[in-house]
């Protein structure tokens, strides 16, 4: 018998695809932080924002599908704003990330991590439930002997 009482290879499979799930949620991580990295490469030209003062002119905003073509800062976050240098008085583009995608992101780990932890909190219940039955079992076998 496995986890829960099922059977060895339904066990086996429940197992397995845990795992599955727990791989695919650390090879989105480092994606994420593949991204970064990749987004902190420094390019030939330093933009204007990394090395003096800059007001943003319009606020962080999803891509179009052209400004995606066209325009490289599009390519690390799907999202743009439009600065300006305060010294060299030069309007530039810099990638973001937008508050409302990320809060969407983090609420969705939030609802998976509670699904995640409902599904064990069952499987940990079942197994409590089956070693409970082994038990009583064992003891009752015992009064019989006598």
């Amino acid at each position: 018998m496995g986890l829960c009482g099922l059977p060895g290879p339904l066990s086996r499979r429940l197992c397995a695809l845990f795992c599955a799930l727990f791989c695919a949620l650390g090879s989105a991580a480092a994606a994420v932080a593949n991204e970064e990295r990749r987004s902190a490469i420094p390019v030939a030209a330093t933009p204007c924002w990394r090395v003096e003062e800059f007001v943003v002119a319009q606020e962080c905003s999803r891509c179009s599908s052209f400004q995606a073509k066209t325009i490289p800062e599009c390519h690390p976050t799907g999202f743009i704003e439009k600065i300006n240098c305060a010294t060299s008085k030069r309007g530039e583009f810099k990638s973001c990330r937008s508050a409302v995608l990320e809060a969407h992101v983090f609420w969705r780990f939030v609802g998976s991590m509670m699904g995640v932890a409902a599904v064990f909190g069952v499987l940990v219940v079942c197994r409590q439930r089956v070693l409970d039955r082994k038990a009583l079992e064992k003891v009752r076998k015992q009064i019989e002997s006598i």
